[in-house]
């Protein structure tokens, strides 16, 4: 089974709570991005809620280039999104990529939330990663 459909399974049976293959918690959201084709790619991605709102990065795992799925946010200005409860919710989100001081304190707590983020800075050739808030 894919990697990234056996993460999505497992969030839409569980209340969106991962624990395997990778310790995620609550802290996901299932992101439904459109492709340049019109079709429909939902993207597992780890999460930070604040301020009502679910902010995630394009890190692609410290990948020098970024992810797919940024460039169908930046074209876009709203997608559905899943989040953890009871049941799983599927929310419209107004899409805002942040830049300057705003996208670096959330990097910061990206970097707190898992030492991961802070890892890729060392392979990603200097790229920024872009930071997105979803609201609903």
């Amino acid at each position: 089974m894919d990697f990234n459909q056996q993460i999505i399974d497992t969030f839409r049976a569980n209340a969106g709570e991962v624990n395997e293959p990778i310790q995620f918690g609550k802290s996901l959201v299932l992101v439904h991005v459109p492709k340049k084709d019109g079709s429909i790619r939902v993207a597992p991605l780890a999460a930070i809620q604040e301020d009502g709102a679910w902010h995630i990065v394009g890190s692609a795992g410290g990948s020098p280039k970024h992810p797919a799925w940024v460039y169908g946010l930046r074209r876009t200005e709203q997608v559905d999104i899943e989040v953890p409860g009871e049941p799983v919710t599927t929310l419209q989100a107004k899409v805002e990529e942040l830049t300057g001081d705003e996208r670096d304190a959330l990097w910061a707590r990206f970097k707190e939330f898992s030492s991961g983020f802070a890892d890729y800075e060392k392979t990603a050739e200097g790229r920024v990663f872009p930071i997105f808030r979803l609201v609903g």
